[in-house]
């Protein structure tokens, strides 16, 4: 079992950047796929984006592909997601979850899930 736990969210400004991370620790951590979801007050949890085991395949929602990048340095264990241009409606609880090797954009694919960090743009 791989436990997350996030960390970087926070105020920003519409139009500021932001970077999250995600620290796994557990026996399957480094063979884990990693992804971002959110979820804003009153809607569902929704993708952001995912990256596979390797760092090789990488994969984002359409409202957030060429703002946001995801990487991992599986050295340290840890997955990144650096948001730029950021928007209001960014705004929402922002949760990393592993699930083995391949990616998914599917939240119920993925079984280990962190506490979530606050993000917050005002406009």
């Amino acid at each position: 079992q791989v436990q997350l736990v996030e960390s970087g969210g926070g105020l920003v400004q519409a139009g500021g950047s932001l970077r999250l991370s995600c620290a796994a620790s557990g026996r399957t951590a480094s063979t884990s796929a990693m992804g971002w979801f959110r979820q804003a007050p009153g809607k569902e949890r929704e993708f952001v984006a995912a990256i596979n085991w390797s760092g090789s395949t990488t994969y984002y929602a359409g409202s957030v592909k060429d703002r946001f990048t995801i990487s991992r340095d599986n050295a340290k264990n840890t997955v990144f997601l650096q948001m730029n241009s950021l928007k209001p409606e960014d705004t929402a609880v922002y949760y990393c979850a592993a699930r083995p090797y391949d990616t998914s954009r599917s939240s119920g694919s993925y079984d280990a899930w962190g506490q979530g960090t606050q993000v917050t743009v005002s406009s």
